[in-house]
This record gives C-alpha cells, sequence and structure tokens, in this order.
C-alpha cells in the first residue's frame, strides 16, 4: 500500500500515530499491564520493551518506563532469606490473620484491593472492599490515580455504609496504598485489626 501511494513506511506509521494517539496509547499500555502482571512484576522495562516489539508493537523505552511507574508496575526485586514489603516504602507491614480466621457473619473480615480497568481512550483505577463472609462489596472508589486516596475513599465509604464493630480484621496486599499513613489512621480510628498478605500471594 506505501508503495502504490508513493509514501515510505515509517512515514505512514508517524501519520497514524498523529491520527490515533490516544488509541495507540490505550492499546500499548494494555498490553503492558498484561505482560507486567502476567510476570507477576519481574520484568523490567528491557524485557516489556521487548515483548512489545515481539507483538508488534514499537514504543520508546522511556516511555515505558513512565507509564510502569504511573501504572505502579515497575518490577520488584526478589531478595534472597529475607522477607519484605513492595521495595519502594518502608512503613510498617502487618502479619497475615485472614488465613487463621474461620468465619461465622458478616463484618469479621473485609478483603480490600485494586485493579485497572481500561476505558476507550485512558485508564481507571477501582479500589475494592469486600466482606469475606457474605462476599459482597461493602465499599468502592474509582479514581484517574493509584495513590493512597482511592484505597481511603473506599473504606471510609464502606465504614460509612456497614458500621462495623471494634475488632475487624482488615486485611490486604502490602501496597503502598494501604501502609500508608492515612489508610493506618483510619484503620486505628475505628478499631480495625490489619493484616497483610506476603508478597505474590
Amino acid at each position: 500500500m506505501c508503495w502504490l501511494a508513493g509514501v515510505s513506511r515509517g512515514g505512514y506509521y508517524r501519520a497514524l500515530r498523529e491520527q490515533h494517539p490516544e488509541e495507540e496509547d490505550v492499546e500499548v499500555r494494555a498490553a503492558i499491564q498484561e505482560i507486567a502482571l502476567g510476570h507477576h512484576r519481574r520484568y523490567g522495562y528491557r524485557r516489556i520493551g521487548a515483548e512489545l516489539r515481539r507483538r508488534g508493537l514499537q514504543v520508546n523505552h522511556k516511555r515505558v518506563v513512565r507509564w510502569m511507574r504511573e501504572d505502579n508496575l515497575l518490577a520488584i526485586r526478589q531478595r534472597r532469606f529475607v522477607i519484605t514489603t513492595d521495595s519502594r516504602h518502608d512503613l510498617e507491614v502487618y502479619l497475615n490473620l485472614a488465613k487463621r480466621m474461620k468465619l461465622t457473619a458478616a463484618n469479621q473480615l473485609w478483603i480490600a484491593d485494586l485493579t485497572y480497568i481500561r476505558l476507550h481512550s485512558e485508564f481507571v483505577y477501582l479500589a475494592v472492599i469486600l466482606d469475606a463472609w457474605s462476599r459482597r462489596v461493602v465499599g468502592w472508589a474509582l479514581d484517574r490515580s493509584l495513590g493512597a486516596r482511592l484505597a481511603v475513599t473506599a473504606l471510609e465509604r464502606a465504614i460509612a455504609a456497614r458500621q462495623p464493630q471494634p475488632g475487624l480484621v482488615h486485611h490486604s496486599d502490602r501496597g503502598i496504598q494501604y501502609a500508608s499513613h492515612d489508610y493506618a489512621s483510619l484503620l486505628d480510628k475505628h478499631a480495625m485489626t490489619p493484616s497483610m498478605s506476603r508478597k505474590a500471594s
């Protein structure tokens, strides 16, 4: 087609990217999410960049790094014989209490998690609080940012909706959103007991 039109392939692809930059960005970011999560966040930007090229997606390594940082997908380094949290924070980490619990009613154990949702031209992030006994969502929040405020908003909504008694166990991963001072303060204010999974669990 380029030969018939008398244009270079490079010029064609540049023009295509200029016409549909948002759609292309979303496609590449979705591929980065898929690769990173498919390899349990052990792939760095170089390996992800190589995999993108193998899939026919040409993207600058600086852009890959920037999007991985924005989407909280930078690779986690494994340390032998040391149990740590996400290496990007030094905040307090709690024991996993959830695995020892035998539930008999609602509002004994809440489970918190974050995920992303791909829209037509961007990503948004969803924070959810689930009651482990009833399997019902008791609080949630949606935002364009993956900051601690997203997780805090979901927890505030769950507390307002359920008014739990002191002693409820709140379980999450070791992400910085759940280890943050604001989140820990909210748990403490409502006498909730924090619990965290180990990495890759």
